[in-house]
């Protein structure tokens, strides 16, 4: 994991859509709320620059933060994010209370590495395609990962690696295989260039030909 991210917040006292626009505008703060646990929900405010600057590391997005409100410090983790539309703006942030005890939900990224050295694409003539960037996990917040990753040297072409496939760290579960083979998803594949099949059968309805 690295260094702990810790988010500065102030209580928000004057809520409701107006006051958050306010915000927004004139004063350069992005509403934002922290839940869960055996305590009440606490509306915040954060600062604008500072949330867009912890926003640009990856491993924020899949890290137990220390949210600081008014001098205390609770254990929290990003779970929703609102962006303007058209605009580099935050418009709303949601945290969520974890307890070291109590098992956690997140999505965490998926790394791909090895992907020049994968047999597949260097020997085969391959290509590499994604269907998922990050992946649902279960586990205590001590085991929480900044990502998963997916190791494509050994992959031969014509194979898709599932969520069954990915070897994930002690303590850490897959949600979705928790409901049954249906939801054994494929998070990436090599296949042949649609363009080189075409050719293949070219050739073999001239070689039939010229039988």
């Amino acid at each position: 994991m690295t260094d702990a991210f810790v988010v500065n917040a102030v209580v928000r006292t004057d809520k409701g859509k107006g006051a958050s626009r306010r915000l927004r505008r004139l004063e350069n703060l992005v509403p934002a709320i922290i839940y869960g646990g055996d305590k009440e929900p606490v509306s915040l405010t954060l600062k604008h620059n500072e949330i867009i600057k912890s926003l640009e590391s990856e491993a924020f997005y899949s890290h137990i933060l220390t949210i600081s409100i008014d001098g205390t410090e609770e254990s929290a983790i990003l779970k929703d994010l609102q962006r303007h539309p058209a605009r580099e703006e935050i418009m709303h942030v949601d945290f969520l209370r974890v307890s070291k005890n109590q098992p956690i939900t997140v999505n965490v990224p998926l790394h791909f590495n090895n992907e020049e050295q994968c047999v597949g694409v260097r020997l085969e003539g391959g290509a590499i395609s994604h269907q998922a960037s990050d992946v649902e996990i279960s586990c205590l917040p001590a085991d929480l990962p900044e990502y998963i990753v997916v190791d494509m040297t050994d992959v031969h072409v014509d194979t898709i690696i599932h969520l069954s496939d990915l070897t994930l760290p002690k303590g850490v579960t897959i949600t979705a295989l928790q409901h049954g083979e249906d939801h054994n998803m494929p998070v990436a594949a090599v296949q042949k260039p649609k363009g080189e099949k075409v050719e293949e059968g070219e050739e073999a309805s001239e070689e039939a030909g010229e039988e």
